[in-house]
C-alpha cells in the first residue's frame, strides 16, 4: 500500500484527522485507498488516546467518488470477491465519534463516505451526490440506504435516480450536513467540534453514538429500552462521579474515560 494515500494527523490531544491524499485522482476511492481507511478507523477506534476522528480530503474536494478506470472491466464476481463491504463496516463501526470535513466534491462514494460520519461540516462550495446511475451502476455503499435515511424517501429518490448533487446549502436543509460554513473555515470548524467533544467524558460519548446508531432502526420500545440501560451503565464509571461532583462543587471536570 501507498502509505501516504491517506494520512493520519494528532493536531490536538485527543483528536486524530483521517486525510485521503490523492489530489491526481481527486482524491478517488480505490481499493487501496478503502483498505487503508478500514485499517486507521479500526487502530483509531481502539486507541485509548483517541477520544474523536475528522474525516476529511483535500482544501479542495473531499473525495469525487470511486475509482472508475479500476471498475470498468471488472465482473460481478470480481466486485463480490472485493468484500469492500467489510473496509466499510470498520469505519460504521468505528466507536469514537466521527466528524467529517468536507470541502468540494463528495459523490458517490465520496458522499457515501461522508455519511459514515456521526457529524457533517460542509464548506459553502460542497457538493453532495450519488451520480452512479449516469455510469450504469447503483450506489453500493449505503447510497440508497444511508442517504434514505437521512434525507427521507423523496429526496433521495431524486438524488439517486436522477445522479443531480446538491449544494451545501440545501444538503443543510435536507438534512444531509451539520451545519455550513465558509470553505476557508471547514477544517477549523470540524477541529473546533472535535476539541469539544474530546473534553467530554469518552464513555458517555461513545455510549450515546453506540445508542442513537442501534436505535434508529429498532422500534420505539426496544430503543427506549436500550437508551435507559446505556444511562443506567455510565453510573458505573469514575467519570460520571467526576462530572456531577465537579458540578456541584462549581469546577472544571477532569474525564479520564474509565
Amino acid at each position: 500500500m501507498m502509505s501516504d494515500e491517506v494520512l493520519v494527523e494528532r493536531p490536538l490531544p485527543g483528536i486524530a484527522v483521517v486525510r485521503i491524499n490523492r489530489p491526481d485522482a481527486r482524491n478517488a476511492l480505490n481499493l487501496q485507498v478503502r483498505a487503508m481507511l478500514a485499517e486507521h478507523f479500526t487502530e483509531l477506534g481502539s486507541d485509548p488516546d483517541v477520544r474523536c476522528i475528522v474525516l476529511t480530503g483535500s482544501e479542495r474536494i473531499f473525495a469525487a467518488g470511486a475509482d472508475i478506470r479500476d471498475l470498468a472491466e471488472r465482473s460481478a464476481v470480481e466486485m463480490m470477491l472485493r468484500n469492500t463491504h467489510r473496509l466499510w463496516n470498520a469505519i460504521a463501526a468505528c466507536p469514537k465519534p466521527v466528524v467529517a470535513a468536507v470541502n468540494g466534491l463528495a459523490l458517490g462514494g465520496g458522499c457515501e463516505l461522508a455519511m459514515h460520519a456521526d457529524i457533517i461540516v460542509a464548506g459553502e462550495g460542497a457538493s453532495f451526490g450519488q451520480p452512479e446511475v449516469r455510469v450504469g451502476v447503483m450506489p453500493g455503499a449505503g447510497g440508497t440506504q444511508r442517504l434514505t435515511r437521512a434525507v427521507g424517501k423523496f429526496r433521495a429518490m431524486k438524488m439517486v435516480l436522477t445522479g443531480q448533487p446538491v449544494g451545501a446549502r440545501e444538503a443543510l436543509e435536507m438534512g444531509l450536513a451539520s451545519e455550513v460554513v465558509h470553505d476557508a473555515e471547514v477544517q477549523t470548524r470540524a477541529l473546533a467540534l472535535a476539541t469539544e467533544i474530546a473534553a467530554l467524558p469518552p464513555l458517555a460519548v461513545m455510549q450515546i453514538k453506540e445508542v442513537v446508531l442501534a436505535g434508529q432502526d429498532a422500534s420505539l420500545d426496544a430503543a427506549l429500552m436500550l437508551e435507559r440501560k446505556a444511562f443506567q451503565l455510565l453510573f458505573a464509571s469514575r467519570d460520571q462521579k467526576e462530572g456531577m461532583r465537579a458540578f456541584l462543587d462549581k469546577r472544571k471536570p477532569d474525564y479520564q474515560g474509565v
